[in-house]
């Protein structure tokens, strides 16, 4: 059996040879320059592929934190846009919204002043019945606000209806497009009479029914139709809507044809109620 070796050497013994070879190897450098040449070369093939791979490390967490500091730049930069254009979208929107309701009211303060005999009070739409149009809808003025049955209503530049039905802060109004109605009314160049009425089918085309118009009477497309003298429920003169065709009946005694209404019965936001009842101009 091998003995183990005892040979030690002391680390004093060995700091001070490895000082004497550094010692002895400037000396030798100093006397003898192609002494260090080996280990320049050594150097050069040990310690320079080392120091490019830890400067291409260096190199590279540098460009990643460089770009992560982009990103992070970007993203807010994004947000921020974002945030921007969310915000324009937003006051767009209202600036939009404005305008349509300026532009409604415009209509209305200029039909205000059309039948400026009239005393009137507005009124904003509340309810309506089912389906695509306003025949018969509600609005949020009432026998508290001097609002009575038979009061004739205005929008969009002519005649909307009838107020059918109040209660003290709301009211009911008949359309002159609903099944059920008819309106008295005469042409504008001629006053030969006609009877303007509803039918929810026809207004599918954006029509409506005029009947009842004497056959010697010259009536043409493109006339103006208003409300008549002789009517019992509706103000003289408000207009209705104009010609769109008119022919022959079959009784070869009357025409007919139909009507486009002034008023849009798809879209009503706010009316007028005349507040004077037809009767009381027959007192």
């Amino acid at each position: 059996m091998k003995k183990p070796s005892n040979f030690k050497v002391k680390p004093k013994i060995l700091i001070s040879l490895l000082t004497l070879l550094c010692v002895v190897c400037l000396i030798l450098s100093a006397i003898v320059p192609s002494f260090s040449k080996p280990f320049k070369f050594a150097t050069g093939i040990m310690v320079v592929p080392l120091q490019e791979g830890v400067n291409r490390i260096g190199t590279w967490f540098t460009d990643k934190e460089e770009l992560m500091k982009s990103v992070k730049k970007l993203k807010s930069e994004n947000k921020k846009l974002n945030e921007k254009v969310d915000e324009l979208t937003e006051e767009n929107s209202l600036l939009a919204q404005n305008k349509y309701k300026l532009d409604r009211l415009e209509e209305l303060y200029n039909l205000d002043n059309e039948y400026s005999k009239y005393k009137k009070v507005a009124a904003s739409v509340i309810g309506k019945d089912t389906g695509n149009y306003f025949n018969i809808f509600t609005i949020d003025k009432g026998s508290s606000d001097g609002i009575q049955e038979g009061m004739n209503v205005i929008s969009g530049g002519g005649l909307v209806g009838i107020v059918s039905d109040v209660g003290r802060n709301y009211a009911k109004v008949r359309a002159i497009i609903d099944d059920e109605s008819g309106v008295s009314a005469s042409f504008a160049n001629t006053s030969d009479s006609a009877i303007v009425s509803g039918d929810l089918k026809k207004i599918d085309e954006g029509l409506i029914n005029i009947t009842g118009i004497d056959i010697n009477a010259e009536v043409s497309a493109g006339d103006m139709v208003v409300t008549s003298q002789i009517s019992d429920k509706f103000l003289p003169g408000i207009l209705i809507g104009y010609v769109k065709s008119v022919s022959k009946d079959s009784t070869g005694l009357t025409k007919s044809g139909t009507l486009i209404p002034v008023v849009d019965f798809k879209h009503i936001n706010e009316v007028l109620v005349i507040k004077q009842l037809k009767e009381s101009l027959k007192d």
